[in-house]
């Protein structure tokens, strides 16, 4: 799996784990060494760090001169627009984050709109968050590519796919305890809304969290669980499908050790099948690991 593919990127949620020194990164590395050492290696990352706040443009001007020439940074949106404003009364903040952003130039990917799971007193059944979101999307800045996350399965209806098909945003397809198994959601059959597709191997937080609290090695063995993705995300590139997905520590233990596995088994399924489900797929997955603290998962 060689860099410069363009239609499968993988690469994990954070760069700047403290944990990977001495086993991803050079023991003694400084921090500010940290971006362009994972940048050798893969071509993709998701920034949890613009989740807390609204990078500054120094801040996003040093991600980009320190990546090379095809390097793409996908990011979360800030939780104030997220969690705190619920999509109401926040045209300000989208403006000044997307503005940010768009100093990456051609390094900039998907933007993520990540919800948490919603009680019931929040929000009694899906419409009204589904309205809140039909009034939002429209309002961002076209020519941009955006995932949006909900954690309720129940939300996942047939109004809110149409609304993200309708503005051209993705779906993101998560592994998570809450959400649907792979199969399950690829069963569906509706639920690629845009040209591209946004998957995050989120894990369980919790439990993993019992077990650790350095994320330097696997603890859980995922085989089975990636054995499951990677036929569907082979008939997705045989659709012509650009793919961007990212790995969590909290998948596994440790997201450099996830995406390796990853990148093993996707050699492994092409070198015993090497027929694509649809069409022709030359692809070979790339890794990533993502700016920010892994708190928000």
């Amino acid at each position: 799996m060689g860099p410069g593919d363009s239609r499968l990127r993988i690469g994990a949620s954070s760069w700047s784990a403290p944990s990977w020194e001495g086993v991803f990164y050079p023991p003694g590395a400084p921090p500010s060494d940290y971006l362009a050492h994972y940048a050798s290696r893969y071509d993709t990352v998701e920034v949890d760090a613009t989740f807390y706040r609204i990078p500054d443009e120094r801040t996003v001007d040093a991600w980009r001169d320190r990546t090379p020439p095809g390097f793409v940074f996908a990011a979360k949106f800030p939780q104030v627009i997220t969690h705190e404003k619920l999509l109401e009364g926040c045209a300000e903040e989208c403006l000044a984050f997307v503005r940010v952003m768009d100093r990456l130039g051609d390094k900039l990917g998907p933007l993520l709109l990540q919800f948490r799971y919603f009680r019931k007193e929040e929000f009694r059944d899906p419409n009204p968050f589904i309205d809140r979101l039909e009034r939002f999307l429209p309002s961002l800045p076209r020519d941009r590519r955006y995932a949006v996350e909900v954690r309720n399965k129940t939300f996942v209806t047939a109004r809110f796919l149409d609304v993200l098909r309708l503005n051209g945003a993705a779906l993101a397809l998560i592994d998570h305890p809450w959400f649907f198994g792979v199969d399950q959601v690829m069963k569906k059959g509706n639920v690629l809304t845009a040209d591209f597709a946004y998957i995050r191997w989120l894990g369980d937080r919790k439990g993993i969290e019992t077990r650790t609290t350095r994320w330097d090695r696997l603890i859980v063995d995922r085989r089975r669980d990636l054995g499951r993705w990677i036929p569907a995300l082979r008939g997705l590139l045989g659709r012509g499908t650009t793919i961007y997905g990212y790995f969590n520590n909290h998948y596994a233990g440790y997201a450099v050790g996830s995406i390796e596995l990853f990148r093993e088994m996707w050699q492994e399924a092409s070198s015993s099948d090497p027929r694509p489900r649809h069409g022709r797929d030359t692809s070979r997955p790339t890794a990533t690991s993502s700016s920010g603290r892994n708190r928000a998962s």
